[in-house]
C-alpha cells in the first residue's frame, strides 16, 4: 500500500451515527459530554490517553496519539441514530441503568435532544426484541434508500462536514456467506427482491458506504464481512472494520492466550460465564442469535510431561462500560483513515474486535499486544516515522 503524501485536516464537525441507541451508544454519547465537560476523563481511550514512541528509544519522543495524528477533537462530535423505540437517549440511558443518576443529569442537557430516527429492522432476525419505531417500505432497497436519506438529512440538519457509523445495534441471527453476497450487483437485485440472506445490518452499512461514510460493525453479525459490501468499500474509497468489540472475557483471553503461547503452554479450553444485562440478554435468549455470539468465542492450562495447572479468574466487568471508549476510538481512527485516503478493510483496527476482520487471503491476528503494535505502526507509517522493532538502533549494528 503507498503511503498518503497528506492527511486531509479535519475542518468542521463530525457526526457521528449509532444504528442502535441502547446501552453502548447512549454510555458512549453520555461519556463524551461529561468529558468534554471536565467531569470525568476518558478512561480506556488509546485516541486520548495513549502515547506513540516515535524512533529509537534514546530520543525520548513519547507525545500523545491525539497529538501526533489529526484527530478529530472530542467538542466537534455531533450524535445521532436509529432505533426501533422512540426513547431520547436521555431516556435509553435511564432505562439501561448503566449509569449512575449524577452522570446521567450531567450529561441530560445533551442526550435529551438526540432523538432517533425510525430504524430499519426485521424482527426475524432478532426474534426476542420488537419496536414501534420502524420504517415501513416495499422491499429492503428502499429501506436502504432511506436510511440513505436519514444520513443525509442529519448531515444537513446537524452542521457535520464528515460522518462516521458505528454499529450498536442488537446481536442479528447467524448467517453464513451467501452467493447474494458475493458482489455488489447481486447483493443489490437480493435487496430488490427482499432476500432473506439481507440482514437490517446489511442496510445500514450499504447505505452508509455509498453515501461516503465509514462504517464498523461493533456485533457479531455478517454485515460488512461479505466481498459485496467491501467491494463497494474500495470503489467508494471508504473504510470499513469489524466486527464484534472486544469487551469482557474475551479482552482477557486476548491478553493471557499470548503469554501461554509465548511459553509454549499447553491449553485444555476455557470454562467461563456470562451474566448478560441490559437488551443483550433478553435477544441472546434466542438460540439462533446466541450462535452468532457463540461462533465468534472460544471456550485448565497444562505444562511440561503434561502435568495439570488452573488458572481461575474472578473478572467481573461492565460491557457498556468497556465498548463506549471503543467507539470513541474507532469514530477517530476511522475519520482519519478517511482523511488518509485509506479504503477497504482497516485490519491495523483489530485491537478493537473479537472476530477482526482481514483480507480472505490471510488469517485474523487475535493476539492484542501484535494488534496494539499493527495500530501504532500504522500511525507511524501515515506521518512518515520509522517502524518500531528492536533492531536498527546503535545497539544492532
Amino acid at each position: 500500500m503507498r503511503r498518503p503524501t497528506s492527511i486531509a485536516p479535519p475542518k468542521g464537525t463530525l457526526g457521528v451515527l449509532t444504528p442502535g441507541m441502547g446501552a453502548v451508544s447512549t454510555t458512549f454519547m453520555a461519556g463524551v459530554e461529561l468529558v468534554r465537560k471536565g467531569y470525568a476523563l476518558p478512561i480506556g481511550s488509546v485516541t486520548q490517553l495513549a502515547t506513540i514512541r516515535l524512533g529509537q528509544r534514546t530520543a525520548r519522543r513519547s507525545p500523545l496519539i491525539r497529538e501526533f495524528v489529526p484527530l478529530e477533537k472530542l467538542e466537534n462530535l455531533v450524535f445521532g441514530g436509529w432505533d426501533i423505540f422512540p426513547d431520547t437517549a436521555y431516556e435509553a440511558a435511564r432505562k439501561a441503568g448503566v449509569l449512575e443518576p449524577q452522570h446521567l443529569e450531567q450529561g441530560k442537557d445533551l442526550l435529551s435532544t438526540i432523538q432517533p430516527m425510525t430504524a430499519a429492522f426485521d424482527q426475524a432476525y432478532v426474534k426476542k426484541l420488537d419496536g414501534p419505531h420502524v420504517k415501513k417500505a416495499k422491499t429492503k432497497l428502499d429501506l436502504a434508500e432511506a436510511l440513505k436519506e436519514d444520513i443525509q438529512r442529519f448531515k444537513k440538519e446537524s452542521g457535520a462536514q464528515r460522518l462516521v457509523m458505528v454499529w450498536c445495534g442488537s446481536t442479528e441471527v447467524f448467517q453464513t456467506p451467501h452467493l447474494v453476497h458475493a458482489d455488489p450487483a447481486r447483493f443489490e437485485k437480493a435487496m430488490k427482491e427482499n432476500h432473506p440472506a439481507i440482514a437490517p445490518s446489511m442496510l445500514y452499512a450499504w447505505a452508509a458506504i455509498t453515501s461516503g461514510v465509514p462504517f464498523a460493525n461493533g456485533a457479531p453479525n455478517l454485515t460488512v464481512d461479505i466481498p459485496a459490501l467491501q467491494e463497494l468499500a474500495r470503489g467508494h474509497n471508504v473504510p470499513i472494520c469489524g466486527k464484534d468489540f472486544k469487551t469482557g472475557q474475551t479482552l482477557l483471553k486476548t491478553v493471557l492466550a499470548p503469554g501461554f503461547k509465548a511459553r509454549m503452554l499447553g491449553l485444555h479450553g476455557w470454562f467461563s460465564t456470562n451474566i448478560l444485562g441490559n437488551r443483550d440478554g433478553e435477544v441472546l435468549d434466542d438460540p439462533d442469535s446466541f450462535k452468532t455470539k457463540e461462533e465468534s468465542k472460544l471456550g485448565d492450562i497444562f505444562g511440561w510431561l503434561g502435568y495439570p495447572m488452573q488458572i481461575k479468574v474472578d473478572y467481573l466487568c461492565r460491557d457498556s462500560i468497556l465498548a463506549a471508549p471503543i467507539v470513541l476510538d474507532l469514530v477517530l481512527f476511522l475519520d482519519l483513515a478517511k482523511r488518509a485516503g485509506l479504503a477497504g478493510i482497516q485490519e491495523w483496527l483489530s485491537f478493537y474486535f473479537k472476530s477482526p476482520m482481514c483480507a480472505p487471503q490471510l488469517y485474523p491476528e487475535h493476539d492484542l499486544f501484535i494488534q496494539l503494535m499493527k495500530l501504532k505502526n500504522t500511525l507511524r507509517w501515515l506521518r512518515g516515522e520509522d517502524l518500531i522493532t528492536h533492531l536498527g538502533s546503535e545497539y544492532y549494528d
